[in-house]
C-alpha cells in the first residue's frame, strides 16, 4: 500500500514538473496583452470584416457609440480632429456603432469621420460589457496602448482634455 502511495506521489510530481517545463519553455513573445483582449470581429461600413489585430502596435481608441446618442455625437468632432492631428504618430480611433449600417453611414459622411466605423448593431452593448462597460453607458471608450495594455475605460462622454491626458504620455514615448 505504501509503495502504491509513493508511485502516485511520484507520478503527480512528474506531471506537475512536466507542466512547469512546458509553461517555462513556451515562447513568451507570442503571449501578451493583445492576446488577452476580448475578441473583436465586426463589419465596417462596406461590410468588410475587421479585426482588432489590424491596429496592433497603435494607440487604439475604441469608442462604442450610437447615432441616437447626443453625448456620442458631441464627442465625435474632437475624435475626428485628434485622429487628424495624431494619426501619423500612431493614434487610431475605431468607432463601434450600436446601430444599423444605414444611419451610421449617413452620419459618418455628414460628419466627415476619418476613422473606421464598425457595425455592432444590437450586440454592441454586450460587446461593450466584455470590454468593461459595467454600467451600460453610451458612449463608452476604451484606450489601448501599442503593447495591448488597457490604459483607460471611460463610460460617458470623453472630453479632448481627458483623452489627451491618457494618450499624451504614450505619444511622447514614441517620439
Amino acid at each position: 500500500m505504501r509503495r502504491s502511495f509513493l508511485l502516485i506521489i511520484a507520478g503527480v510530481l512528474a506531471f506537475a514538473g512536466g507542466l512547469g517545463l512546458q509553461v517555462y519553455s513556451a515562447d513568451s513573445s507570442a503571449i501578451g496583452a493583445w492576446d488577452d483582449l476580448p475578441a473583436l470581429r465586426l463589419p465596417d461600413l462596406e461590410g468588410k470584416p475587421r479585426q482588432l489585430d489590424e491596429w496592433r502596435g497603435k494607440i487604439l481608441v475604441l469608442n462604442f457609440w450610437a447615432t441616437w446618442c447626443p453625448p456620442c455625437r458631441k464627442e465625435i468632432p474632437e475624435f475626428v480632429a485628434l485622429q487628424q492631428q495624431y494619426g501619423s504618430q500612431g493614434l487610431q480611433f475605431v468607432g463601434i456603432a450600436i446601430d444599423a449600417v444605414e444611419p451610421v453611414a449617413e452620419y459618418a459622411k455628414m460628419s466627415n469621420i476619418n476613422y473606421p466605423m464598425l457595425i455592432a448593431g444590437d450586440a454592441g452593448m454586450a460587446l461593450a460589457g466584455q470590454w468593461g462597460n459595467q454600467v451600460g453607458a453610451v458612449p463608452f471608450t476604451v484606450v489601448i496602448a501599442p503593447d495591448g495594455q488597457v490604459l483607460a475605460r471611460h463610460p460617458g462622454e470623453l472630453s479632448r482634455a481627458e483623452l489627451l491626458a491618457i494618450i499624451q504620455p504614450v505619444l511622447e514615448q514614441g517620439t
